[in-house]
Formats: C-alpha cells, structure tokens, sequence
C-alpha cells in the first residue's frame, strides 16, 4: 500500500507535468523512474535493464537504417512521379506510396523527404499534399509491427506483462482497413483543404522585424505620418520601445530612434519597407533583395529546438540573418531574436556566401527553397540497399533470423561499406525516445507490479462493468487518443497500456484487443499539428491554419477510429 502511495503521486507529477508544462517528455520520464528509483519502488539493475529492451534495441537500429533507405531512388522516384496526373490521383498515388514506405521504415524520414519536392511541384498547390502526406504516413505505420515507434514499443509493454510477442503482420489486416477508410476519406474532404499556392490574395505571414536608426526621417512622427498604417499585404503589429512591448498600435503612436517595427504580412514586401528611410530590415551584414532570399523549415532532428534565435546567435551559426519567421497562421510575439524556434517553422533568410556549404543543413533544416537536402545513392548501392533490408525483414517474417540480429547486422554493413556515416549516427541517435521509451517500461512495470494498474482498473471496471469488456475496450481507445492529441503519442501509450492490461486482467478476456487498442489509439493523431510530429512539419511548410487540421482531422479521426473498434474485435476476438 505504501508503494501504491508513493507511485501514484509520482504518476499524478508526471501526468500533470506531461499536460500543463512545456518540459520534454523526455525529462518528464527519466525523472519519473529517477524517483521511482530514490524512493526504493525499484532496484538500479531493474531500472536500467528497461533501457535494453529487445523492442526498443529493435527500434533505434530502425531509425539508424532508414538513414540509408532515405538515400536509396526509391523516395527520389515516388517524389518525381507526384506532379504528373490530377490532384486526386497524385493525393491516391503520394497516399499508397507513403503508407508503404511508412510501414516498414520511419515515418518522420519519409514526410521529411518528401516535403521539399511537393514545395517545388509545378501542378499543385503544397496546401493541397502535405497534409494528406502526413496522415497517410500515420496511417502507413499501422500497416506493421516495424511500422511505428508506437508498435514496438507497445510490444515492448506486452512481453514485459508476460504475453506472446506480437508478429510483423498482426497489426496489418485492421491497418489495411484503416488505410482505406482514411484515404477514402482524405479524397472526400480534399475540396475543403486551403490552395494557399495558386490564390494570389491569400497573404502569407510572415513575420518581420525593422529597427529605426539614428537620423532617420521617421523619427519623431506618428505612424500615419510616416505612412506606416496602409502599407499593401503588411500590417504594423508591433513596436518595442526600449524594455516595453506597444502592441495595440494607434495611428497616433510617435516613432523614435531605436524603436524596433514588428511587422505581419507578404515576405515579398520587403523591399516596400527598404523605401522607409532609415528603417534597416535586415540588421547585420547580409544586406539582400527579395530574390536572394531562401525559405527554410526547422526539422525535428535540429540541435536549436526550444532556443531562440538570439541564444544560438543564429547569425554566427549558419552565416544568415533571419529576417522573418513563420508557424502556421499563428501570431508570434516579441521581437524576432526571442522566437523560440520549433519544428515546422518557416523562416526567411537573408544568407550569406557561406552559407550553402555549412555541413549540418540537412540536420538542422528538412527544406530549403532551391537546394536539395537529400544525399543519394547510385542506382547500385541503392539496389543493394533495399535488397539487403528486405531480406532482413523476410527472414525476421519466416523467423529465420531475429529482426534486431539482422538489422545489427544490416547496420553494421552499411557503416563499412560508407553508405552510412558514424556522424550521421551521432546525429540521428534517438535519444529522447530511448528516454522516454526505457523510463515507460519500468514505470508500466511498477504500475503493474505494485498494483497501481489493478487498483485504476478496478475503478474503472466499477464504472464500466455494466458494459462489459467492449464497453471498457472502447474507453481504453478514446483515452489513448485523448492522450495522444494531447501529449507525444509514445508517451499515450505508456500511460494507457497498464491500465488496459490490468482491465483485460480483471474482466478475465483475452488482453489482446486492449493492447491493440492502445497501439492504434495511439497513432490516432490528426486533429492538431501538434500531437504527431509529421503533422508539425507540414503546418508552416504548407502555410495551414489550425482549423485546416479540425476540419481534415475530426472527420478522418471519427472514422478510423469507428474502423479499428469495429475490426480489432473480429480480428482479435474476446
């Protein structure tokens, strides 16, 4: 009872902590099990050991592989086919394709790799493709167990509970059903996405930052006077004076020297704000027009997320000024060097000679206007590449060889031939999720050793008993999803596993269907930009609005999910 005690205010921190904090996940986890640890709940071999997980080993070796499945022509092929036919059948053909490239490889990778050629096709709007690209990716890594972090990890908590692993294919028959139902879906409500690429009134905006200078003639009059109210596709937000933040600004407000102008609208205004004498857009060396500018989006894997411009002196970093930021339609405040950057964001930059032969733009950005991020490989090498992986699948499929055997030495083959390089690994090491996956399993084993998990399952089954085991089966779905939206959907499913076990447990069925429902539960995100991270990258790239993703995602969510409650039951009965 006392460790029940102890556990469950650990667990109440760490919900709490997960939704009403800006803390990583990561953090969040490995403190959670750290205390657990302190307070005695759990030996240091028992803590550590969860870090070796078969799935979680099994996982990272995935990541590390689909470094060279992302070089290989495959990605390159499917990227030049998408321009050529109507937008539905390019959404149907991006559709299929992406979800089979996600069911066996990560699904970050692939939308990553795919957003720079759907930015450059000369027949659709970008608005029109991401996002179908990103919930098909979702919908792609349900197909099987390789498919998504989400299913290994959820396999991970099935075997430490003392079940059978999960097969490569046990996921695919209501995978397949919710691809199509989705993808249906996605081709019906395809009309009421945004064509911000060929509507010429739509206004981008971005953000921009104007510092007035000693002896400029705008000093000392109000804004209308020096004509800053009606200015064609901008609007004066803004203005920091010293240490205050004017934010209504009235036509009245008197312009002084230093005063820093914030303004919402066109990046292709700039050069209109250029004629304001004294008025410096772009406040170091790297003086340029419009025309030399470049776009660039933030990716998941930079080093700079969660920091500000100002703190990684982005200048010193990359040889560019950063002269105007974007996130989706989302009105940023501050002046432009306190913007904490995240993934997805669009950012303008004024670069300079340097610039393009920095080694880590791949990491640090998923798109740049005008370059090609991808490194790829001949026709050869990537024949062998993709031959090599899917033997390794094929003989984890007929169980011939374990999967992390072959892919450890899958991986291996690919160092020393120098397809893959040690500092990509570096790079591209996923240390967050080791984290927050190695911190998960040992608190899902407290939870249910400690019997945590029985005692929230007994209150449920209270509540939910009347309705039997589907009843209880559907509210273990619906809490996964909510979590899921809420929170990163690893972390969903750590917090909802215990509970579906200990409630199969308890009713006395089969704790397949629940385990099952926590997995596809917890790739049921796609009514926020927020909740997936490839739904993140494509908010700024393809310039949407929040209500873009309520008004794709809520109709798409209802239905996949009415799908896999219907299947999972008839595939992996009571």
């Amino acid at each position: 009872m006392h460790e029940q005690i102890i556990l469950t205010g650990i667990m109440l921190v760490l919900v709490g902590c997960l939704f009403g904090s800006r803390l990583k996940p990561a953090w969040l986890f490995v403190g959670a099990i750290s205390i657990s640890y302190l307070t005695g709940l759990i030996e240091l071999e028992g803590m550590l050991v969860n870090y070796a997980n078969p799935s979680l080993i099994t996982l990272i070796l995935l990541i590390l592989v689909s470094i060279a499945i992302e070089k290989t022509t495959l990605i390159q092929t499917l990227a030049q086919s998408l321009a050529k036919g109507s937008l539905s059948c390019s959404v149907m053909k991006l559709g299929l394709s992406t979800a089979f490239l996600s069911s066996f490889t990560n699904n970050t990778a692939v939308v990553a790799s795919l957003i720079s050629a759907i930015k450059e096709s000369p027949t659709h709007s970008p608005s029109k493709l991401l996002l179908p690209l990103s919930y098909t990716a979702i919908l792609g890594g349900t197909l099987t167990l390789i498919g998504t972090s989400t299913n290994l990890i959820v396999n991970g908590f099935a075997v430490d509970a003392g079940m059978a692993p999960l097969g490569f294919f046990d996921f695919t028959l209501v995978g397949l059903g919710a691809l199509v139902a989705g993808l249906l879906t996605i081709m019906v409500l395809l009309k009421y996405l945004p064509d911000n690429g060929k509507n010429d009134q739509e206004v981008v905006p971005f953000y921009l930052e104007g510092k007035v200078q000693p002896g400029s003639k705008l000093i000392g009059r109000t804004v209308e006077e020096n004509g800053l109210r009606d200015l064609k596709d901008l609007f004066l937000a803004e203005i920091i004076h010293g240490d205050r933040r004017i934010i209504a600004v009235t036509p009245q407000q008197v312009i002084q020297q230093g005063d820093v102008l914030l303004f919402v609208g066109d990046i292709k205004s700039v050069p209109l704000l250029s004629q304001f004498d004294g008025l410096k857009i772009v406040h170091d060396k790297h003086e340029k027009d419009v025309e030399h500018l470049v776009e660039v989006v933030m990716s998941q894997s930079s080093k700079f997320i969660g920091k500000t411009v100002k703190e990684i002196r982005f200048r010193e970093q990359f040889h560019a000024a950063v002269i105007a930021i974007r996130r989706g339609h989302d009105r940023l405040q501050g002046g432009l060097g306190q913007v904490q950057l995240q993934a997805g964001d669009s950012l303008i930059l004024a670069p300079g000679s340097q610039f393009y032969e920095l080694p880590d733009l791949k990491r640090e950005f998923v798109y740049i206007s005008g370059l090609d991020l991808q490194t790829h490989l001949q026709s050869k090498q990537s024949n062998i590449v993709l031959g090599a992986f899917t033997t390794v699948l094929a003989l984890s499929i007929f169980d011939l060889v374990p999967l992390v055997k072959g892919l450890m030495v899958l991986l291996v083959g690919l160092i020393l031939m120098g397809t893959i390089k040690v500092n990509e690994l570096k790079r591209r090491f996923p240390l967050e999720l080791v984290a927050i996956v190695g911190s998960a399993i040992g608190l899902a084993k407290l939870m249910i050793n400690t019997g945590l998990a029985g005692q929230i399952s007994s209150g449920l089954f209270f509540l939910l008993g009347d309705f039997g085991p589907y009843g209880a089966f559907i509210a273990i779905f619906v809490m996964t999803v909510v979590f899921t939206e809420l929170i990163t959907n690893n972390a969903a499913a750590a917090l909802s596993f215990p509970v579906a076990y200990a409630l199969a447990v308890g009713f006395g069925v089969n704790p397949l269907p629940f385990v099952m429902a926590v997995a596809f539960g917890a790739s049921a995100s796609f009514i926020s930009p927020f909740g997936y991270q490839t739904n993140l990258m494509v908010y700024s790239a393809g310039n949407y609005r929040i209500k873009d993703y309520v008004t794709m995602g809520l109709p798409l969510s209802l239905i996949y999910s009415v799908t896999v409650l219907t299947l999972i039951p008839l595939v992996f009965p009571f």
